[in-house]
């Protein structure tokens, strides 16, 4: 099954309900770069009226795991995949529509690469940032995946 926003957005309703009734949606993936927005309603407000810090999390996690995701995929080997460390960082309060972009999908073929010729463990850290509709960064995620031949 080829990984495409649709599909990932299936995905969500099943495997990840609460990311995906609070609003967490792809909206573009290719090799290099995913894009999933969310939008500031009721279900997904925080007291101070803005999005809650954790669907923010989710939407940013969801650009860079896709781009795994995918990259493991087309490998076509037995690849387990894991976040070991995240940070993250708020600069505006975030309301209305919300995108969250990845471009760090360069990083993953070559450490893909050298988890199978090596067979040990390999990490990547990875961007996700998030905008506002006037295109003002509300904050700023960073992920460490953790990929691993899986073995027999």
């Amino acid at each position: 099954m080829k990984i495409t926003p649709s599909k990932l957005n299936t995905y969500l309703m099943f495997k990840l309900p609460s990311a995906y009734f609070c609003g967490v949606r792809t909206k573009f993936l290719d090799s290099n770069k995913c894009i999933v927005t969310v939008k500031y309603r009721w279900i997904n407000q925080n007291p101070f009226k803005s999005l809650y810090w954790a669907v923010q999390g989710m939407a940013a996690e969801l650009t860079t795991g896709a781009l795994v995701m995918k990259k493991v995929q087309e490998s076509g080997k037995p690849i387990s995949m894991l976040i070991a460390k995240n940070n993250a960082s708020y600069s505006k309060k975030a309301t209305g529509r919300i995108k969250f972009e990845c471009v760090d999908g360069h990083k993953i073929e070559q450490s893909i690469n050298k988890a199978i010729e090596t067979g040990e463990a390999q990490s990547i850290w990875m961007n996700a940032k998030g905008v506002n509709s006037e295109g003002i960064e509300v904050s700023d995620f960073n992920f460490e995946w953790t990929i691993k031949l899986r073995s027999k």
